[in-house]
């Protein structure tokens, strides 16, 4: 009896160095890793970790009236409050009268108060055509004019009947704008659009949150390493040491389930390739040409939408199954039951990973080249996974009490996907319906790999934190219905 106290209590003496010793690994790797991510993202994320499209934007209103013909002596003066604090380009639509023009016209904005000139543009009346908009783009940005009243004025030397006539709204009104032709004030604004960048708060502190991260990290390791040592075992610790001690069994479950989803298939694993494919083809002929959306590389658009959300949807669906459907399995061994909807989850990771191939091919076909920003997109992959975990772990939890889940998710699904901008573009759908995409996960992730991958550059920061945020809170609320259930389960299988 003596004998089996002391090998019971040298088995938990090895077991508590061995947390110990893991923590110090991982608390090691964790540090040096945080430190090279945080120096690496600050170079990749560009000046988009600085600076994002202003709201404050003066958009163009939509032309109804010709003002003057910018003649000689000819003077049209519109003035505006400016919200951006830097100031990058200004745009005039024109008319023509529908012939063809002379002369140069001139481009001014001043500051109001102290009468400054801060830009000075010239454009040639000829080159000028119907409808056209020139962009006009400052030197340098302008800073520190937020707040303030400016000028922007337009005058040209040409002669009569040969001179350009900027267009304008007689029923648009502002508050802050006036617009005056020739020395008097008529009603309605000028057909001009103000452009610009306003900062990012995260960015101006971003090493502040590096460092303040890094105490928290640290924090964190000392306090499970305290717990350790008090006889407590950490979760995340545990979870971590459990899938290091059945990680051949978790890869002979992924080999499986990847395995038995092409089972006696003639194609295989190629379906991975051709299925997006064939349904990118089909809804680009069917919403391309039926609906006409305006969506620039829409084909890289849409592959990329329908990637992603068929992830979502099959990981989900095969954790929905994955308690019940290995009921045997759970009887008669013993091993974590978390790890079944995990394995799930990683076998349909690797068939995403897969389809990310001709996503890439499409991608260059269309002239899209890599940028640095799709070094981002693990990031954006990795939340996507982890978000699919939690919510997968309670589907899967749900299913063992309640098989009608099954019948419901479909249904879901369905909703969900339509309800995602992935053939549509957002800005047709009605307010009250768009207002549905603040709290849809999977648009922000969509959008994220979008912006990598289209535009070529990093999303601003509350795109990454949105990620974050909805994968943690997926994974802590999955974790919590799963582990306060996971006893009962055997009761109901």
């Amino acid at each position: 009896m003596e004998s089996n106290k002391n090998i019971s209590a040298s088995n938990n003496e090895s077991s508590w160095k061995l947390n110990q010793q893991t923590l110090k690994i991982y608390g090691t790797i964790l540090i040096i890793g945080y430190l090279l991510l945080s120096v690496l993202f600050y170079f990749l994320a560009g000046e988009q970790l600085h600076f994002r499209e202003s709201r404050e934007n003066i958009n163009m209103q939509t032309a109804n009236s010709g003002s003057v013909e910018l003649t000689s002596g000819s003077l049209v003066e519109q003035t505006f409050i400016n919200k951006i604090q830097r100031l990058t380009s200004v745009s005039v639509a024109w008319g023509t009268y529908n012939r063809k023009n002379e002369g140069t016209v001139y481009i001014d904005v001043y500051e109001l108060n102290g009468n400054t000139q801060i830009m000075h543009q010239e454009i040639s009346a000829g080159e000028i055509t119907e409808g056209y908009i020139s962009t006009f783009t400052f030197e340098k940005p302008v800073e520190g004019l937020a707040g303030v009243p400016l000028l922007l004025k337009i005058t040209a030397d040409s002669i009569q009947g040969s001179a350009v006539s900027p267009l304008m709204n007689t029923a648009a009104f502002k508050d802050g704008f006036s617009l005056a032709l020739n020395g008097n004030p008529v009603p309605g604004m000028l057909c001009f659009s103000v452009k610009g960048v306003d900062y990012i708060w995260t960015g101006l502190h971003y090493w502040k949150f590096v460092v303040a991260g890094g105490f928290l990290l640290v924090f964190y390791l000392w306090v499970t390493l305290y717990n350790i040592k008090r006889g407590k075992k950490p979760l995340l610790l545990m979870a971590l040491v459990a899938i290091r001690k059945y990680r051949f069994l978790i890869r002979q479950l992924v080999s499986r389930d990847f395995k038995s989803k092409y089972k006696r298939s003639v194609f295989g694993v190629l379906w991975s390739f051709l299925n997006p494919l064939l349904t990118m083809f089909v809804q680009y002929i069917v919403f391309s040409n039926l609906f006409r959306f305006d969506i620039p590389y829409y084909p890289v658009y849409l592959l990329c939408g329908i990637i992603m959300f068929n992830y979502f949807s099959e990981a989900c669906g095969m954790t929905l199954g994955s308690i019940v459907g290995n009921a045997s399995l759970i009887t008669k061994v013993y091993m974590p039951k978390y790890i079944y909807p995990l394995t799930r989850v990683l076998s349909s990771f690797v068939n995403l990973l897969i389809s990310m191939v001709p996503l890439f091919i499409v991608t260059f076909a269309s002239g899209l080249y890599p940028t640095k920003a799709y070094l981002l997109l693990p990031f954006v992959l990795i939340c996507l996974m982890i978000f699919c975990l939690g919510f997968g772990m309670f589907l899967a939890a749900a299913m063992v009490f309640f098989r009608d889940v099954q019948f419901l998710w479909g249904v879901i699904s369905m909703i969900w996907m339509y309800l995602t901008p992935i053939f549509y573009p957002e800005n047709i759908l009605p307010t009250n319906v768009a207002i549905l995409l603040k709290g849809n996960p999977i648009y922000y992730f969509i959008k994220f790999a979008r912006m990598c991958i289209i535009d070529g550059i990093s999303p601003e920061p509350r795109m990454y934190f949105y990620c974050f945020l909805f994968a943690v809170t997926s994974l802590l609320f999955g974790a919590f219905v799963f582990k306060k259930t996971q006893d009962r389960f055997v009761l109901y299988l």
